[in-house]
């Protein structure tokens, strides 16, 4: 296996943002294309293959090939949905990597948002990626969590600045354009490629007063437009807003009210990963002279690579070890936490239900919740809202308190991205399918031609070149992969069919054990977990009695073979009899099928040979 260096970073002497040189830096090369055994749609046409980020909301992965070369950008993850019983994370189906691994030259990263990164460690235990290129502070949050997970060598991590230029293959040369977003630290790529040029604007909005002073750099995109554009890749997620975006800085002062009213202790949760807004929090904590008590592991994480890449700037005195807490004064201190999605582990959750080691609500704390809900996490957050408030505190929450805004760009974002890129062609990604539609017809009324854009799915192969024009031009494997909270296997759908049925409906479990002999040598022992009968366990014992004992009388001689020299039992048939005998009856006594498991014991004899030689039979089938 390669060994690699974690991150690499050379110093620099020029200037970040749109203060440096229009000439761009190659900033490395990969090894000469290898030998591919899998044809090209055609030489010189670029494939575009998303394979997760259309028609939802998160695991951004897509994957750009020519000429048996391929490059990605972002490998992301989703969060799962209440069906998803036991799952921690929601992966893209990556078997068309795996297939063509052989061809992957490597990956560009635009941010360090969870839904761009949060699948690369997983990934990397499937395939290697030769090279990883990205803006600092992702690159920094991506190698703990390739150490973590054990793969810190099956890659390189490259760390660029605004305009760095980088060579990947002999196809893909890709030029980091600064963007502003609700991360620090975000980019819009612009891919060249034999094909043309292609522009990724990765997660954007225009925010002209940027917590962090790094502006879009405009200059760079128009000069693009200027140049001639292939294609525009763009975030949709705001295309349904008319409007503009407004600017992270526009929280400030609401923020700023909510703390100064605030008379007893103040928690704050709002994402760990947005970066500007922790800045405008600890900025607010020092100047209302509260201490910060920071919990969570990904705040703490965040925090930490965001103070020393220079992304937070705040004395080391600010901060205070959560064993403090009760020392301090309830008007000087504020908790910064995670949990502002109701998530069942995060620190907030914990707190509201009472099982926080540390922190427990107190009568007159104020709570603030700066950030929205993601689609499908409503319940979870104001069931998380509810018990906070039950227990005393004023929690602070909801969009018309003006205490969240938005990271991604509205229309009137979306047409200035059109406006400076002037793409030939279209394609709307990261968003739900009214999303991708919207987007689409914004960049109509922006003069590109319906023909010159298409709305896909994710496994679509998208061609194009100058020729052809845009298309659909196939498909490959596509779908979801999920992750339990073992991390280590991915749960399949039968996997995940048995959980939801379980959720559902219950399950029934029969044991007994029988000799050689056919006979019981001990009752059946019955359980029902989360069926719903009328009857009493000890009427079912009784009942499953009945049945497993006439099974027995009416089927042992069918399970016995004596037409060698000596008698064998077929017990794997006994039990195939038993279960028939057993479901008939559960179907007679219950209203509904509910998964049933039956164990067949029996005692090891020196006698009769067991067909086969196993002492625990057990088979799960539907009733």
């Amino acid at each position: 296996m390669r060994q690699r260096s974690r991150t690499s970073q050379r110093s620099r002497t020029t200037a970040k943002s749109s203060n440096q040189s229009d000439t761009p830096r190659v900033k490395g090369t990969s090894p000469a294309p290898s030998p591919s055994n899998t044809k090209t749609i055609e030489k010189d046409t670029l494939k575009i293959i998303p394979l997760g980020g259309l028609h939802e909301i998160g695991k951004n992965t897509c994957v750009f090939e020519i000429n048996d070369e391929i490059i990605l950008v972002d490998a992301g993850l989703a969060f799962p949905s209440d069906e998803m019983h036991g799952v921690n994370i929601v992966l893209p189906d990556v078997t068309y990597l795996r297939e063509n691994h052989h061809k992957i030259k490597g990956m560009i990263v635009t941010h360090g948002h969870e839904d761009h990164i949060g699948g690369i460690a997983f990934h990397l235990k499937q395939f290697d990626i030769p090279i990883i290129y990205g803006p600092r502070l992702a690159m920094a949050l991506l190698a703990d969590k390739l150490e973590e997970a054990g793969v810190a060598d099956r890659t390189e991590l490259q760390t660029v600045q605004p305009r760095d230029t980088v060579r990947l293959g002999q196809s893909f040369v890709v030029e980091y354009i600064r963007n502003t977003h609700s991360m620090a630290d975000s980019f819009t790529v612009a891919i060249r490629t034999p094909a043309g040029t292609v522009i990724h604007t990765g997660d954007f909005k225009i925010d002209h007063t940027p917590v962090d002073g790094e502006y879009f750099d405009f200059a760079r995109l128009a000069a693009y437009g200027e140049e001639g554009i292939l294609c525009l890749i763009s975030d949709s997620t705001n295309a349904e807003v008319p409007g503009h975006t407004p600017s992270e800085r526009s929280v400030f002062p609401n923020l700023d009210r909510a703390f100064s009213e605030a008379k007893g202790r103040l928690m704050v949760t709002t994402f760990a990963s947005s970066v500007h807004r922790v800045n405008m929090l600890l900025e607010l904590a020092q100047k209302h002279k509260r201490s910060v008590f920071v919990v969570g592991r990904s705040m703490l994480n965040v925090i930490a690579h965001a103070r020393s890449l220079g992304y937070i700037k705040c004395p080391d005195n600010l901060f205070k070890p959560l064993n403090a807490l009760n020392g301090c004064p309830d008007e000087q201190a504020m908790i910064l936490t995670t949990g502002s999605q109701g998530e069942p582990m995060a620190a907030l959750t914990r707190i509201s239900n009472g099982s926080h080691r540390q922190i427990r609500v107190r009568s007159g704390d104020t709570i603030i919740f700066s950030a929205n809900p993601i689609p499908g996490n409503t319940i979870a957050v104001v069931n998380t809202i509810d018990r906070l408030m039950a227990q005393g505190a004023n929690v602070i929450y909801g969009k018309r308190r003006g205490l969240h805004v938005s990271g991604h760009g509205a229309q009137e974002d979306q047409k200035l991205m059109l406006a400076l890129t002037r793409p030939k062609y279209f394609l709307p990604v990261h968003g739900e399918h009214r999303m991708l539609v919207k987007h689409a017809a914004t960049a109509q009324s922006m003069g590109i031609p319906a023909e010159n854009m298409v709305v896909i799915q994710n496994g679509d192969i998208v061609a194009v070149d100058k020729k052809q024009g845009i298309r659909i031009a196939g498909k490959v494997s596509s779908g979801i992969e999920l992750v339990d909270s073992s991390r280590n296997g991915i749960v399949g759908r039968t996997v995940l069919k048995e959980r939801q049925q379980l959720a559902e409906d219950g399950i029934i479990t029969i044991s007994t054990t029988v000799d050689s002999n056919g006979k019981l040598l001990t009752p059946p022992a019955v359980h029902l977990r989360g069926v719903v009968t009328k009857h009493s366990q000890a009427d079912w014992d009784a009942k499953v009695h009945q049945v497993v004992a006439a099974g027995l009388r009416g089927r042992w001689n069918e399970v016995i073979d004596t037409s060698g020299n000596q008698r064998v039992i077929r017990w794997d048939g006994l039990r195939s009899r038993l279960e028939e005998e057993i479901r008939h009856f559960v179907r007679r006594e219950l209203p509904k099928r509910y998964p049933l498991i039956v164990f067949l014991m029996q005692p090891i004899d020196t006698t009769t040979p067991l067909e086969p030689a196993q002492p625990i039979k057990k088979r799960v089938v539907a009733v």
